[in-house]
């Protein structure tokens, strides 16, 4: 039996992948061809990669507003991450971290901070420098970590306050601008002494990224002098310049400004429009600054919690993600609203939907038909 086509899915999932570009494409199929040597080769092919490789870097660095021999290569954020406090694990001392870090951080942090872990706190889910700089007066932590914006919430975070925090009392502060990079401008991120970045989450390719540090930071992978002593293993010559040319893509229009303003528009007429279809709906963090292409939600109840509000909307044909798993399953809680104070049942009804830069006013208004349609089929009654 041949199996059914399913219906085209309309992606709200974003922050979890952008797919890939146009751009970062033709980048990738250009240098496949035009650069096949490995850049640590002695010959002109290895070099003509190697030179690559080094424009690619100043351009990265020019855009954040650093050094080109403060940018390494990694496989991501993650691996950006974990090179990080690997490095400043040997500083006395215990990391202040946020509550709402992404996971690739936070376990970093347990595994290389074991027994000397403190948790910023973000009731609102953002961290206050104001409390950060009083706090430093008090105390001096071998690191301060916080991210630029939330992958849950989109929430963005005051991070060049909390680096002028950090950078006052002499203390290295790591941001994970993730989510920031190709939804906001990435310049001035430079001055922080850490940042970490992928691709693949504003249209370059997966499994790319890198870290803005210091020259000497120490390896977290070894085997290899690539990267000045600081990375080791082959570069991915094809997926950095893919990388590199989705974000001057991004660049280009951010610096443009209207854009921006009209597509967070979109998203704020999405969320009155369900507010008011979906009577005890709530949405989260939505009290201050957020990214423009991120809404997160708490939906009504449901008479099953298993009947999980992403399912149904999955085979709806709407790709979103969760804030956490049922209150009832196996998996706990989201970690970021657990932080804010959600209880683990209100956590269990989170949506999130995260646009992207192909995504169209229509879709917004095809999402909100979504949700309506899967508040239907749970037996969630609509406004009066």
């Amino acid at each position: 039996m041949v199996p059914r086509p399913r219906p085209p899915m309309l992606y709200f999932d974003h922050n979890a992948t952008h797919p890939l570009s146009a751009a970062a494409r033709a980048a990738w199929l250009d240098a496949v061809d035009g650069y096949p040597g490995n850049p640590s080769s002695p010959h002109r092919l290895g070099a003509r990669s190697e030179v690559a490789l080094d424009q690619a870097r100043a351009k990265l660095a020019g855009w954040l507003g650093c050094r080109a021999e403060e940018i390494v290569w990694t496989a991501g954020a993650t691996e950006s991450n974990n090179t990080a406090l690997h490095h400043l694990a040997a500083r006395p001392g215990p990391l202040w971290v946020s509550a709402i870090e992404h996971p690739s951080l936070l376990a970093a942090a347990q595994r290389h901070f074991a027994g000397r872990l403190r948790l910023l706190p973000a009731p609102e889910g953002v961290v206050s420098a104001a409390a950060l700089a009083d706090a430093l007066a008090h105390e001096a932590p071998a690191a301060v970590a916080v991210m630029a914006a939330n992958n849950e919430t989109g929430a963005l975070q005051d991070w060049p306050a909390l680096a002028a925090a950090c950078r006052a009392r002499a203390v290295p502060f790591l941001c994970d601008a993730a989510q920031w990079l190709g939804k906001a401008a990435a310049h001035g991120l430079g001055g922080c002494d850490f940042v970490s970045g992928c691709g693949h989450k504003f249209g370059g390719p997966q499994g790319v990224g890198f870290l803005k540090c210091p020259p000497r930071t120490v390896a977290f992978l070894v085997g290899g002098p690539q990267e000045e002593g600081r990375r080791a293993g082959t570069e991915n010559v094809a997926g950095i310049l893919a990388m590199v040319a989705a974000l001057e893509e991004r660049e280009r229009t951010l610096a443009a400004g209207p854009e921006i303003a009209t597509r967070g528009r979109w998203r704020d007429a999405f969320e009155r429009a369900l507010l008011a279809a979906l009577p005890g709906t709530r949405l989260v963090a939505s009290g201050g600054p957020r990214l423009w292409n991120t809404s997160a939600a708490i939906l009504p109840e449901t008479a099953d919690c298993r009947q999980r509000w992403v399912v149904k909307l999955d085979r709806l044909g709407y790709a979103v993600s969760t804030g956490s798993a049922c209150a009832s399953g196996k998996e706990a809680p989201s970690h970021v609203l657990s932080a804010m104070g959600l209880t683990p049942a209100e956590a269990g009804r989170a949506l999130r939907f995260s646009a992207g830069w192909t995504t169209t006013e229509e879709d917004w208004h095809a999402l909100l038909g979504g949700v309506l349609r899967a508040a239907e089929a749970l037996g969630v009654p609509p406004a009066a």
